[in-house]
């Protein structure tokens, strides 16, 4: 079954003459070609092709990637669409170069009933700009206690489960879980906390948390629970993913866990890779609230070193919105979550490529195809037959993070801060889903 949906849209007819391509899987490395998509497929890759009465985009100097893939986002929908809805949440997906996107159920209603979640699917065939999937509860209402129906969901379309803002705290609970959704051929994706450890907690403990007052989160509040679930996932033979890793000590697990054999992926969030609980200092939660919180340098170091490794298999945004109101407020009273989607490939191009510490080949296979793999989705790819999903760079452009974003809301992590890299044009599905004037000549 098709578990991404989006809009019909006129397929893309362009001519995109002079890229430096990039994509791994299809061994191009910065190789400047021209790229033909006709009725949204890539028909032709090579040097000095003829537009044959196509529009020509002149992209010398820019950079051409495979989309990405979000698996972890919120749409805030149904339920609190002025945060977010279908249509503004792809809008700002596609503005970062996303050609597809997963997004949580932890809505209102939760998504843990085939009606609510045909309904999503349907919306989505209404409005959504990029091909758009939707995760199902693993527990009713998110309570951890009765399972949903897992078979009658994946039938309606669900691209996997997760209780995501909320742990299964209940191993046996988790057990049976694995046991049902490996019937369903579907992943579940865990947060992963042991509240037990966390409650009260806003943010990393640590030095600066001390310094600040504040109650910490310690980084073993995430990684007992990590060491947890991949027990039972190894007991199980079943395979798992893993929220928004923050903490070294869940690097550690995880790695030990994929020696062992263990069919886990996992995932880091860009503001845990590019930023640490320093940033906690200003006391703003509309940039630095967020669960799992901003850690240590120790933190984001292993974190660096997993991504670049291959122990942490996928970026994803986390992206979550909040209104305005709700973090203008004290620190300690906010909610958690930042905005993403629009600043996550220029986030981490900053921060770790134009620095050296990753390669751009390694986050862009981090951000397209080892999503699309965790997920068992359709592999972006720039080669010729391929559906068009693409996604063009201005690497060599800064700009400041600031309003207005495409996204309903602003409480983004990068908020005032130059980043380098923006998209420029987002096919998405063959279509056209995002771009910015004047690039095209």
């Amino acid at each position: 079954m098709e578990r991404l949906t989006h809009r019909e849209a006129p397929p893309a007819n362009l001519l995109i003459s002079g890229a430096r391509l990039f994509d791994g899987d299809s061994g191009l490395e910065g190789v400047q070609l021209d790229v033909r998509v006709v009725d949204g497929t890539i028909a032709e890759i090579g040097s000095d092709l003829e537009a044959d009465g196509v529009e020509t985009v002149d992209a010398a100097g820019l950079t051409m990637t495979p989309g990405l893939i979000d698996p972890h986002v919120h749409l805030r929908t149904p339920g609190d669409e002025d945060e977010e809805d279908i249509a503004s949440g792809t809008r700002a997906a596609a503005a970062g170069g996303f050609v597809a996107i997963l997004a949580m159920p932890n809505t209102d209603p939760v998504v843990d009933s085939a009606a609510v979640l045909g309904g999503l699917i349907e919306r989505a065939g209404e409005q959504a700009a990029v091909p758009t999937g939707f995760f199902a509860a693993i527990s009713r209402g998110l309570e951890g206690r009765e399972l949903v129906d897992m078979a009658e969901l994946a039938a309606r379309g669900a691209a996997g489960f997760s209780d995501d803002g909320r742990p299964v705290e209940r191993a046996g609970m988790l057990r049976r879980a694995l046991q049902y959704s490996r019937v369903t051929g579907l992943k579940l994706t865990l947060h992963e906390e042991d509240m037990t450890l966390t409650a009260g907690s806003q943010m990393h403990e640590g030095a600066v948390s001390a310094e600040l007052g504040l109650h910490g989160y310690p980084g073993i509040g995430e990684s007992v629970m990590v060491g947890r679930d991949l027990q039972i996932a190894r007991y199980e033979h079943a395979p798992l993913h893993l929220c928004h890793i923050s903490a070294a000590e869940s690097v550690a697990e995880i790695r030990r866990a994929k020696k062992l054999g263990v069919d886990v992926t996992a995932e880091v969030s860009p503001h845990h890779l590019c930023l640490t609980d320093e940033l906690v200092r200003d006391l703003d939660p509309a940039v630095s609230k967020m669960n799992p919180p901003l850690r240590s340098a120790a933190d984001r170091a292993a974190l660096i070193e997993a991504l670049a490794d291959g122990t942490l298999d996928c970026i994803a945004t986390d992206h979550a919105p909040h209104r305005t109101h709700e973090k203008e407020v004290p620190f300690e009273a906010a909610p958690n979550g930042v905005i993403g989607l629009e600043t996550a490939f220029a986030a981490v191009y900053t921060e770790l490529v134009a620095p050296g510490l990753v390669s751009l080949s390694t986050v862009i296979e981090r951000m397209s195809a080892g999503p699309a793999r965790a997920f068992d989705l359709p592999v972006p790819a720039l080669r010729t037959g391929a559906p068009a999903d693409l996604a063009l760079w201005d690497l060599s452009e800064s700009w400041v993070v600031a309003p207005p974003y495409a996204s309903r809301s602003r409480n983004c992590a990068f908020a005032g801060r130059t980043l380098q890299g923006r998209c420029t044009i987002t096919i998405a599905a063959g279509t056209v889903a995002h771009r910015l004037a004047e690039v095209a000549r």
